[in-house]
């Protein structure tokens, strides 16, 4: 089977690597004319959207601005009951082209922040109408799932009617249709992004799905339930603490860096990495050394690793935790830097608990104490995985309306683990057939980048030209450039959340190329890189002779094991299924 998925890159990688790393690929996509409005931008706040969103959808307000350069139409409005929606229409520059751009966590905002798309000159030229929705409610507070329509609107409806809303306006400002329309998001934009590929596969040409959630029930609730419990002593005291991580982190590169030849800080595949933390375990005579770990922190570290499974039967409830080499990432995910510091980890699974992820919703006392690991509790959250997952690998429709898929992640990633993203892509390729899939789907695997942006790997990539150029001008993506982010990266419409860098040890050097400033802090790299990144299976391997910086100075090279996918309580999630609304 490798040989198979192996031999469909290296004959495409190999022949087009040289000119796409000479050649940007915004050259390739297919020029079309810019389109005037035919009518005032105020007049759009008159706009009937109750044939859209039923009655009581209304446009709130319409008025010129400037968005980042870009003379815009901003409209606002409401689709009922709740569903708010913002869009941004090109007064000059429209290329008839739409993008409609995910948000992240319980979303509760409209973002109209694109990521993925470092560099694109489509963006930057503001040649796309952009919009995006607060999926039907406002906050990050998963209170809305008290209310079954409010559940609704944010597991599918908030994106799909959206979409129609800002074709309707697109009609009456600019006198046409969108030629071609997108998605792009990433983590529970991510979610949505396969959503709407496999719910309504007519909205849109191309999606970009990035860090996908699409494991929502037990994503939210078993993963970072585990994450904030295995890292929590009999009294609720965190028992490992981010200034350790770095020990950490230096321990798993010491042993695993060098699996794919290269010495560089990164791991390109950490399933290779069969990290065992047991070495860094202080010795009886250096018990509280901070050049080592407690026995306490030895077995929370394998616990975070390994992830939930079930008490009796040892089956695994999740797909997999964080992979080897994620670890300086942990910060405020789930380790805390304080012993009174708060965590992501326990917000996201009580929010998810409390308010959506059962049928029923527990009292609101309910705390992490009282989840089971166990299969009882996987089979309460299976009533609901039809509503809220994105898992159907059975994308016939899409395919067949001429739509193109790509999938993205961060290995370093430690909110998703990227193994439900290889999951999904072998699901399709499965149920699909992999020539079909070949032909509409793409996996491309970013080795040290953290959720959808940052990380010890170069982060900046756009994603979103090549697939312009799928879309436009049907040519396939291949090698696809990653770099160093020059300034903080997009953040894809997620909310603020506590990762960030850990302190170094007393004594200890930040890895190469990372940067100790304040997590979020616009700056320039310490060491500018750039690497090609391969569609999965195919990896980048160093050539031995370049400038080790250089995306030139790698070639595509066949992995070196086909690993399978582990086995899991929830992997009939990835067999096609009819959704629930």
């Amino acid at each position: 089977m490798v040989k198979q998925r192996f031999n469909f890159g290296m004959a495409v990688c190999a022949a087009i690597l040289t000119s796409l790393l000479a050649m940007p690929l915004a050259a390739r996509a297919a020029p079309l004319d810019i389109v005037r409005p035919v009518q005032s931008c105020a007049s759009l706040a008159q706009l009937d959207l109750g044939d859209v969103g039923g009655a009581g959808s209304h446009i709130v307000k319409a008025q010129e601005s400037v968005s980042a350069g870009v003379t815009v139409c901003a409209v606002e409005g409401t689709l009922a009951p709740s569903i708010g929606f913002s869009v941004q229409l090109p007064t000059k520059s429209w290329t008839q082209r739409y993008l409609q751009l995910g948000c992240g966590g319980l979303c509760g905002h409209a973002s109209l922040d694109i990521g993925a798309a470092d560099g694109c000159r489509l963006v930057q030229a503001g040649g796309f109408v952009t919009a995006a929705t607060d999926m039907g409610h406002q906050g990050m507070s998963g209170e809305f799932g008290q209310d079954a329509q409010k559940r609704a609107d944010f597991a599918h409806r908030g994106v799909h009617l959206t979409a129609l809303a800002v074709k309707k306006l697109i009609r009456a400002y600019y006198g046409q249709a969108a030629r071609y329309a997108y998605f792009n998001g990433c983590s529970d934009g991510g979610r949505e992004a396969l959503v709407e590929a496999q719910r309504y596969p007519d909205d849109f040409n191309g999606i970009i799905a990035g860090a996908p959630a699409m494991n929502f029930q037990v994503q939210n609730s078993l993963y970072h339930g585990w994450q904030a419990r295995s890292n929590s002593d009999a009294d609720g005291k965190a028992i490992l603490l981010a200034a350790r991580l770095p020990l950490l982190h230096a321990a798993v590169l010491k042993q695993c860096d060098a699996l794919d030849g290269q010495v560089d800080g990164l791991i390109a595949d950490p399933r290779a990495c069969h990290f065992d933390p047991a070495p860094l375990q202080c010795s009886q005579n250096k018990v509280g050394d901070a050049a080592c770990l407690s026995a306490a922190e030895v077995v929370a570290v394998r616990k975070l690793y390994d992830g939930p499974r079930d008490t009796a039967s040892g089956e695994r409830l999740t797909i997999g935790g964080p992979q080897p080499g994620s670890e300086l990432a942990w910060a405020g995910v789930f380790v805390p830097r304080s012993e009174n510091e708060g965590i992501f980890s326990e917000r996201i699974a009580l929010d998810a608990l409390r308010n959506l992820v059962f049928p029923k919703n527990p009292a609101a006392s309910y705390s992490l104490h009282d989840l089971k690991f166990d299969k009882a509790t996987f089979q309460q959250l299976v009533p609901l995985h039809a509503l809220y997952d994105a898992t159907n690998p059975d994308l016939s429709a899409f395919a067949q309306s001429g739509g193109k898929l790509i999938l993205w992640h961060g290995w370093a990633d430690p909110h998703i683990s990227p193994l439900n993203t290889i999951a999904y892509h072998e699901a399709v390729r499965t149920t699909m057939g992999a020539d079909k899939a070949t032909g509409f789907e793409r996996l491309y695997l970013l080795p040290g980048v953290y959720h959808c942006a940052g990380g010890e790997g170069p982060s900046a990539i756009d994603m979103l030209t090549p697939m312009v150029a799928w879309v436009e001008d049907h040519v396939a993506p291949e090698a696809i450039v990653a770099a160093t982010p020059v300034k903080r990266p997009g953040s894809f419409g997620l909310p603020p959340v506590l990762a960030g860098r850990p302190p170094l040890p007393p004594g200890a050097q930040p890895p190469a190329g990372m940067s100790m400033l304040p997590s979020g802090a616009d700056q320039a790299p310490q060491q500018s890189r750039s690497r090609p990144v391969f569609p999965y299976p195919v990896q980048a391997r160093y050539d031995g002779k370049g400038n080790p910086d250089q995306a030139s100075s790698y070639q595509a090279a066949t992995p070196a094991a086909d690993y399978a996918t582990p086995a899991w309580a929830g992997s009939i999630f990835y067999m096609p299924y009819a959704p629930l609304e």
